[in-house]
């Protein structure tokens, strides 16, 4: 059974920092890309940064280029996203999820490349 689960998210004041970690069991981790998302009240689920099996490709999203990385520990089985600068627009839950096959370039950022998800962690920053 594959499980992903999320941890590392809080509350913190505006211009602080978080990291995300999402440990995954029951694939072949190292043979995945893996994405990080996030969904805000009242909105659907958007991508954040999205990071190939081998660690050489990275894909962000505007809104959170240059303030978040993401990284991936294939011995650890587990998939990091440093959050600085946090911003109050960041706030929302943040899902980890698996994408099998190729590295997939512009179409990583949606959904629905996406074939599994975790259950998320909460985010909220002050102003």
């Amino acid at each position: 059974q594959v499980q992903l689960v999320e941890s590392g998210g809080g509350l913190v004041q505006a211009g602080g920092s978080l990291r995300l970690s999402c440990v995954v069991s029951g694939l072949t981790f190292s043979s995945y890309a893996m994405g990080w998302f996030r969904q805000a009240p009242g909105k659907g689920r958007q991508f954040v940064a999205a990071i190939s099996w081998s660690g050489s490709y990275t894909r962000y999203a505007d809104s959170v280029k240059g303030r978040f990385t993401i990284s991936r520990d294939n011995t650890k089985m587990t998939v990091y996203l440093q959050m600085n600068s946090l911003k109050p627009e960041d706030t929302a839950v943040y899902y980890c999820a698996f994408s099998s096959g190729p590295w997939k370039e512009n179409r990583q950022t949606e959904n629905g490349v996406y074939d599994g998800w975790g259950q998320g962690t909460q985010v909220t920053v002050s102003s």
